[in-house]
């Protein structure tokens, strides 16, 4: 029996299917424990020499058999920051619709092109802890935002301060940005970007002025390709 501390931890107590565990579980190890992903496969390593028929984790249901072997093969994807099922999360910090509207327009040629999944967040809206779970989840990543005071609006810098300090890594990323007279939310994006691990980021870098226009379509396009290669 492996008394976890916070491993293998979920918010919520009971539990009847993997998949419910899961969903709450990935939200709590990656914003809990995300940054600690060596140490946690260090104590995988230490933990698969024993017989270990139960884990009662500090938070959460006690697992036994398939339930638990499940735990111990998505904590083994988590800690070693490995995406876990193909698609793209789409984030996005609009200030008055026009980035917002680009982003759904990303969402949906993403769709066309026969991703999987793609999961479309309002960063102003949603809870934020979720967010990074589905960052953490899929291998791409899209950022939409708008420029702010030299900058970029709020909302997205605090998912890219949170996802750097949670080593988020092994990652594509792409960037669109919209800015009216003077776009500033890609350069921003980027060097938050920057200190992270392993992060391709792709080119076109799409910067649309205050609305999406027909002219924009091809390079959005060209973003989602870059996105899916």
């Amino acid at each position: 029996m492996l008394f976890a501390a916070d491993g293998f931890g979920k918010f919520g107590a009971l539990v009847n299917e993997t998949d419910d565990w899961a969903c709450e579980a990935r939200r709590y190890y990656f914003n809990i424990c995300g940054k600690y992903g060596t140490q946690v496969q260090s104590v995988l390593k230490k933990a698969a020499a024993l017989d270990i028929q139960t884990i009662c984790p500090l938070h959460g249901p006690v697992l036994k058999g398939e339930a638990l072997a499940e735990a111990v093969r998505l904590y083994t994807i988590w800690s070693a920051y490995e995406p876990e099922n193909e698609g793209v999360l789409v984030a996005y910090a609009s200030i008055h619709g026009g980035t917002a509207a680009a982003a759904e327009k990303v969402g949906e040629t993403l769709r066309q092109m026969g991703c999987p999944k793609v999961v479309v967040s309002d960063l102003s809206r949603e809870d934020l802890a979720e967010v990074i779970e589905d960052a953490f989840r899929y291998p791409r990543l899209v950022l939409c935002a708008s420029s702010y005071d030299a900058g970029v609006f709020p909302p997205m810098h605090d998912l890219l301060y949170h996802l750097q300090i949670k080593n988020y890594q092994n990652r594509r990323i792409a960037l669109l940005e919209n800015g009216s007279w003077a776009p500033t939310a890609a350069r921003t994006m980027k060097a938050l970007i920057e200190p992270m691990k392993n992060i391709t980021l792709v080119e076109p870098v799409v910067t649309i002025r205050s609305r999406m226009k027909e002219s924009d379509i091809p390079a959005i396009e060209e973003l989602c390709k870059a996105i899916m290669q």
